[in-house]
């Protein structure tokens, strides 16, 4: 009786694993977050409480985002997403604010040549939103009215690092 039930899930005659990696090779692509998590943390409110006085002119803001990526393993990557803000007045800084925000991602089935635009547009698109909150927050609980980052074209931030590395690779051939 269990030789009938082998032979009807498919096992007799052949090797069970092989046909798993062939279900796996035939699955389409996938993609799952496995975890999110800050990296690195840091706030400076340089000017306390001064920052606060009546009449003080709006800071003027500077956002600097960079993306990396790294394969763990060949499924695993972790993503980096680095923001780096600075509110200035012509006094001096009025706050910085450096997050280092991390995500670790599961990538099966993925075309080789899509891989790439998947680590670097794709995942930091997926956790953008939960390190604008945290710099949201932060910046609200540092005594300052909240601030909401505008979405990030990562898209253009892809197409600008791959043409800086061409051009870095012209100028050394």
């Amino acid at each position: 009786m269990n030789e009938q039930r082998s032979a009807g899930n498919g096992e007799a005659g052949g090797n069970g694993e092989d046909r798993g990696q062939e279900q796996q090779a035939a699955q389409g692509p996938r993609m799952s977050i496995l975890t999110q998590y800050i990296k690195d943390l840091s706030f400076e409110n340089p000017r306390g409480p001064i920052a606060f006085a009546q009449g003080q002119t709006r800071p003027e803001i500077q956002v600097r985002v960079d993306v990396r990526a790294e394969a763990l393993d060949a499924e695993r990557h972790e993503i980096v997403l680095e923001l780096n803000i600075e509110a200035k007045v012509p006094e001096g800084p009025v706050f910085l604010l450096e997050l280092t925000y991390g995500g670790l991602f599961a990538l099966a089935n993925i075309p080789e040549d899509s891989l790439q635009p998947l680590l670097m547009v794709e995942c930091p698109r997926i956790l953008f939103p939960f390190a604008r909150r945290i710099v949201a927050d932060l910046t609200r609980d540092g005594g300052f009215p909240p601030l909401m980052l505008d979405p990030i074209d990562f898209v253009s931030l892809y197409r600008r690092r791959l043409a800086q590395a061409q051009a870095a690779a012209g100028g050394q051939a």
